[in-house]
């Protein structure tokens, strides 16, 4: 199989959730509007941070996602559609998300290997690096309103990966960050998509 092709059946369908039998995934082709768009591309071997993403060619698969929630596992059973381990790719998640209640806000970021966490364009994590899966911690003063996120992630040498992004409420605790749960309002106009008058 073309090298192209296994990484995007493995970030398609990265198997072996420890919780659960069913299939955890960095995301999929269909379009989810309100979801995060992820831009998968081919790295440099044996790099040892996240790439320029702005340098880097043409992406080979873009995927959406609602959560990213990939909790650690390794590569020793292999990936659906390909025998061969995958390895050297990288991802970068954009997208919005609504705040209904302003406050600070706290994140968790778990990855092997390396992530940045950006909100409204301002770095909140750096788990950069070839690690094992690490979690990181960080936190955000967001308002009232829609706010944008970037995830960016890759996968360096193998035997394992981990990619799992959660959030705290003002007074909550922790839980799985889901564009799906930070929808606005049905009645909010986003600007953006307002006719000029």
């Amino acid at each position: 199989m073309h090298r192209s092709a296994a990484i995007l059946a493995l970030v398609i369908s990265c198997v072996g959730a420890q919780q659960s039998d069913a299939p955890v995934k960095f995301g999929v082709t269909v379009v989810i509007p309100s979801g995060l768009k992820g831009q998968v591309y081919k790295m440099k071997e044996d790099s040892d941070r996240l790439p320029n993403f702005a340098k880097l060619k043409k992406p080979i698969a873009t995927i959406y996602t609602s959560t990213l929630n990939i909790p650690p596992q390794d590569f020793q059973e292999g990936f659906p559609g390909f025998s061969k381990r995958v390895e050297w790719f990288a991802i970068d998640y954009t997208g919005r998300f609504w705040i209904e209640n302003p406050g600070r806000y706290r994140f968790l970021l778990n990855s092997d290997d390396g992530s940045k966490l950006y909100i409204d364009d301002q770095l909140i994590i750096d788990n950069d690096g070839i690690h094992a899966p690490t979690e990181k911690g960080g936190e955000a003063t967001l308002d009232h309103g829609v706010h944008r996120i970037r995830v960016s992630y890759f996968q360096g040498p193998r035997y394992s990966v981990a990619l799992v992004l959660q959030v705290a409420r003002p007074g909550e605790n922790y839980r799985i960050f889901s564009t799906d749960e930070l929808k606005p309002p049905p009645d909010y106009e986003n600007p953006q998509t307002q006719s000029p008058q």
